[in-house]
């Protein structure tokens, strides 16, 4: 799933005045950790909750599955379900 996510100005200071995250950077950083591929140890199903699309690795990779992709939203309204091996 291939997004395009905007940095925030560089030339912006990406805290306010009273010290609390510039609205923009707040943004774009929800947006990354978001995005982000997740790295664990065995497979993510029924463990790691997610959003459609997102990607995990497994580091250990003993069980002959290395990635997946999160393909259903949920099931049975489980965010944690729905991953399957690529």
């Amino acid at each position: 799933m291939a997004v395009s996510t905007t940095p925030p100005d560089a030339n912006r200071p990406i805290l306010n005045e009273d010290g609390t995250m510039d609205d923009a950077f707040r943004t774009w950083v929800n947006t990354i950790t978001r995005e982000s591929l997740i790295i664990g140890t065995g497979s993510p199903e029924n463990v790691i909750d997610a959003v459609q699309g997102r990607e995990y690795m497994d580091d250990n990779g003993a069980s002959g599955a290395v990635k997946y992709i999160k393909r259903d939203p949920d099931i049975s309204g489980n965010t944690a379900r729905g991953w399957i091996a690529i």
